[in-house]
């Protein structure tokens, strides 16, 4: 004897909200888990990692700064020699002594030791962005190494006024 399938009621209005609701919530928990981490490439064998990432809304279409921490564990200081973006024509580093932004060709991540780039202090700069992006979006970075395989780093865009807990 064959049963009838069973029927389930449609979700109410309710019903339904509350399930976007919760959806909603876990991709947030997830997103907000993976923003700004970059770890340690196992494929590299390094021992630099990479957090705090993050780039503030530009202002500009096609220029925006970006802030990260990279975290050197091993005695071997390193050197960061170049970024990459498929968001950007071009990725370059800066440092401002004294109020006055300069290109820089490379920064030293020292042994034990981390390289912090914070607003009014070392950036990375983004130009001629493809596309402009808004807060949201997530920007993939990859970070090449003198001494260290490259690192991958996926930077979330915040508000403009975005005030990192970090202090960066």
């Amino acid at each position: 004897m064959r049963r009838p399938a069973l029927r389930l009621p449609a979700p109410t209005g309710r019903r339904l909200a509350l399930t976007g609701v919760a959806t909603t919530g876990i991709a947030l928990t997830s997103a907000l888990l993976l923003a700004g981490c970059g770890g340690s490439d196992p494929a590299s064998g390094t021992d630099l990692s990479v957090g705090a990432s993050y780039m503030p809304q530009p202002v500009s279409a096609d220029m925006a700064a970006g802030f990260l921490t990279i975290t050197n564990r091993s005695g071997t200081e390193d050197e960061l020699t170049s970024v990459t973006s498929d968001s950007a024509g071009q990725v370059t580093l800066h440092e401002t002594t004294g109020g006055a932004m300069e290109q820089v060709s490379s920064f030293e991540v020292p042994a034990h030791g981390q390289l912090v780039f914070k607003s009014g202090g070392n950036h990375l700069m983004f130009e001629k962005l493809k596309r402009r992006p808004e807060q949201g979006d997530t920007i993939t970075l990859k970070l090449k190494f003198a001494k260290s395989g490259p690192l991958t780093v996926e930077m979330p865009v915040k508000s403009a006024t975005y005030n990192p807990s970090t202090g960066h």
